[in-house]
């Protein structure tokens, strides 16, 4: 058997584990310069940094993980790891961006004195992290999705921190402590739109739902032009993870024949795999007299 994880080399983990470890320590530093200065918008970028993290994180777990062989624990494999670990992810990003929210609301009722060159310190120091991450996912968003999506989270994270020191400036320049209220909103909110945005996905991926660009009407027709082919009925289709799809079919034939049948199945799957991407197919055959007394019964 061919391994289809070459490209998830264990070398190429530790420019991953050292991207994770710098934005751990950079979320924790923007807490703890968000304490100390009064800044709600450092602890939000804080939220966006750890959010990074958190993907990451994920993103190196589901490399290690699914290079582990199925078993007969987990007989399709460990692949479905990475998506309960990214429910879980959003989940919390949604609750702490809400929380994030309502306490900006409070700030812009209730302004609090905020200690501006702590802010522009601080944040510039997260915007050079942001820059070095996305440099280290650049290098690794060539061949994977996962990996892509990663590197224009960082991307948006270099434009949080550039907000959070604007904010500081005019903090330190007009006193204009509002400002962080504002930026906070901007911060907790992009990252609520993305945290919305992604959980419909994960969890229709948990649900086994139909992969959202598969056409059932579109596979049955292709499937009964297979030369030999008179019907297909009980058709299923769900992903195994974001990369594997899976469908399982009734497939009705007019030959008799074992071989022709064989050779048959080897037409459908090799269809099935090249022109949508289904590369998990179970078919039951059926004969045509079969298939019309089932239906007759």
């Amino acid at each position: 058997m061919t391994d289809h994880h070459h490209h998830h080399a264990p070398s190429s983990d530790r420019g991953l584990i050292s991207a994770v470890i710098i934005n751990l320590t950079l979320t924790i530093a923007q807490v703890i310069g968000g304490v100390i200065s009064g800044s709600l918008s450092l602890i939000a970028d804080a939220l966006h940094n750890l959010s990074d993290a958190a993907s990451l994180g994920i993103a190196l777990f589901a490399r290690k993980i699914s290079r582990r062989p199925a078993d007969e624990d987990k007989s399709f494999g460990y692949q479905r790891a990475e998506t309960v670990a990214a429910l879980i992810n959003l989940t919390l990003l949604v609750v702490i961006s809400l929380y994030l929210i309502y306490e900006a609301a409070w700030r812009v009722i209730e302004p609090k004195i905020i200690t501006g060159w702590i802010v522009i310190i601080v944040a510039g120091i997260a915007l050079v992290v942001d820059m070095i991450t996305a440099l280290i996912t650049f290098r690794m968003s060539k061949h994977s999705m996962n990996m892509k999506a990663a590197f224009l989270h960082n991307l948006s994270d270099a434009l949080a921190s550039l907000g959070v020191i604007g904010g500081g400036a005019l903090i330190l320049i007009y006193q204009w402590y509002w400002v962080d209220a504002v930026i906070t909103f901007l911060i907790a909110g992009l990252v609520l739109w993305q945290g919305l945005k992604m959980l419909p996905k994960t969890i229709h991926l948990l649900m086994e739902g139909t992969p959202e660009d598969i056409s059932f009407d579109e596979i049955k027709e292709s499937m009964e032009s297979i030369s030999g082919v008179s019907d297909v009925h009980h058709i299923h289709v769900w992903s195994l993870d974001e990369i594997r799809i899976a469908l399982e079919a009734h497939v009705v034939v007019i030959s008799e024949n074992l071989s022709d049948v064989e050779k048959i199945k080897d037409q459908l799957k090799a269809m099935l795999n090249d022109k949508f991407n289904i590369n998990h197919s179970t078919l039951e055959f059926e004969h045509s007299i079969d298939a019309s007394c089932e239906e007759n019964d």
